[in-house]
């Protein structure tokens, strides 16, 4: 019957029907009606309340800091209470330290002063309806402040509201950190928050690297290079121990899916290779970048194959078409400009990866091939370097080369060490038309000059003393 009472009166009933009263106002309602008071004065008490409405308040919030901050904030017992467990706690019975303050109940909030304006705007959303929240956060710092202050104060509504948001909207990478630092404290209720963040599934990560890696060695149309480069960069990233564990371990599985990739790859640059050494007229400019993009493909092949070390194929690869990559792409050859400076550049990368994987026996070769390598890569790497520092220091602007300065340093003791393992007659012939070379300064091979003399000096002794020494083992 009281319910039937109330839906009587036109205020209430056009509440219910916008919606604007709910289970908490109903049982004021109900409470008020039941102690004698009358229905319009109960109506007006339940009109639509303002924050900050001192005429129709009857708490004050007082929000202080322990910088002396101390500001009264107007509010309504209903609502708060609807909207809080903290203050549904605070304005209830049994809490027996409630004060009354101007005729109304006061309660002391004490908050940091970074805080201060996160629980003011909490305070607000409390007297705003769910439905109108999606465009009031003001970003990502803002709404971490109030997600903060309302799982302190219990308000589930806008916890959840918070949350959804956080969850949806994207993150700058300082805002990325603010919450995680933040949202673990807070309890399982705003995890959803860090979902972007959860270890992805093993078998997530082999899917997305299988179709990185099918990218990252195809040859798309040049507008899709950046795409491309994309993913090399990626891919590297992935199989990188740094301060984390590389996101891929390097298993068969992986080292398979690679080596299909690259064969792939490094049978298209043979192709390649072959046309271009078929045609004798000076090679076109989309011709020199689609050479280009092999070569920085080859570059990034080496890291990727030394990460997994499954270097072979490519150095097996690489030696087959040495003879080729060096007639097509010589300093001399043309008169060198930006464009084949550039790929001499490259060239020169790619084939410091290789010698370095067979100088230091992480690719056995025999020593016929071994030889053949130092024969094909020590006269171009002398006039490679020589043209490459020519362009550098001529001050052309638009040339843009960026020479790692360890490459030089790193391809000399290469060389060297290359040599020392040939046989003793094919040192001495690469040692001979080194001394007599213009191109003495670089590299320098003296170290394994040094080490040449040394060897053929005391060879007859060493051996005499290793026949003794077999001799003496031999007699029963």
């Amino acid at each position: 019957m009281l319910i039937l009472a109330l839906f009587e009166d036109s205020v209430i009933r056009t509440l219910f029907i916008f919606q604007e009263i709910t289970i908490v106002k109903l049982t004021f309602i109900c409470q008020a009606l039941t102690a004698g008071f009358p229905i319009a004065q109960v109506t007006e008490a339940m009109a639509p309340c303002y924050f900050g409405d001192r005429s129709s308040s009857d708490t004050v919030v007082r929000l202080r800091t322990s910088d002396g901050r101390d500001d009264w904030l107007y509010c309504h017992s209903h609502i708060l209470i609807e909207k809080s467990k903290y203050f549904a706690d605070r304005l209830s019975e049994e809490w027996p330290t409630c004060q009354i303050l101007d005729s109304r109940n006061c309660v002391e909030v004490y908050c940091q002063e970074s805080d201060f304006d996160s629980h003011v705007n909490v305070l607000r959303l409390f007297y705003v309806k769910e439905n109108s929240r999606d465009d009031i956060w003001h970003g990502v710092r803002n709404a971490l402040g109030i997600l903060r202050v309302a799982v302190e104060l219990e308000c589930s509504q806008i916890v959840t509201a918070c949350v959804n948001y956080l969850e949806a909207v994207p993150w700058e990478e300082t805002e990325e950190e603010e919450i995680l630092k933040a949202i673990p404290g807070m309890g399982s209720q705003v995890l959803p928050v860090l979902s972007r963040l959860e270890p992805v599934n093993p078998l997530a990560i082999m899917r997305i690297f299988r179709a990185a890696i099918q990218l990252a060695t195809s040859s798309p149309p040049l507008d899709m290079n950046g795409l491309k480069t994309s993913a090399q960069e990626q891919l590297e990233y992935m199989l990188t121990e740094d301060d984390d564990e590389p996101l891929l371990k390097a298993d068969d599985e992986i080292r398979s899916e690679v080596k299909q990739c690259m064969s792939r790859l490094f049978a298209r640059f043979n192709s390649f290779l072959e046309s271009l050494f078929c045609e004798s007229s000076e090679l076109a400019s989309e011709t020199l970048h689609i050479l280009q993009f092999y070569l920085s493909d080859l570059s990034w092949a080496c890291q990727i194959l030394t990460k997994l070390e499954i270097m072979r194929d490519l150095v097996i690869c690489w030696m087959d078409a040495s003879d080729k990559v060096v007639k097509i792409v010589h300093p001399s050859n043309p008169e060198p400009n930006g464009e084949t400076i550039k790929m001499t550049l490259k060239t020169v990368e790619v084939a410091s990866k290789v010698l370095e994987s067979i100088a230091y026996g992480n690719v056995i070769l025999p020593a016929s091939k071994r030889l053949h390598a130092v024969k094909v890569w020590l006269p171009y790497v002398r006039v490679a370097k020589a043209a490459i520092d020519s362009a550098t220091s001529s001050g052309d602007e638009t040339l843009e080369l960026k020479v790692d300065g360890e490459l030089w340093q790193s391809l000399e003791p290469t060389f060297v060490s290359l040599v020392l393992t040939l046989p003793s007659g094919d040192q001495a012939e690469i040692l001979t038309e080194w001394l007599g070379n213009n191109y003495i300064r670089y590299p320098d091979l003296t170290e394994a000059f040094d080490v040449w003399c040394y060897r053929s000096k005391v060879a007859k002794r060493r051996l005499t003393i290793l026949d003794g020494n077999h001799g003496r083992s031999s007699t029963p």
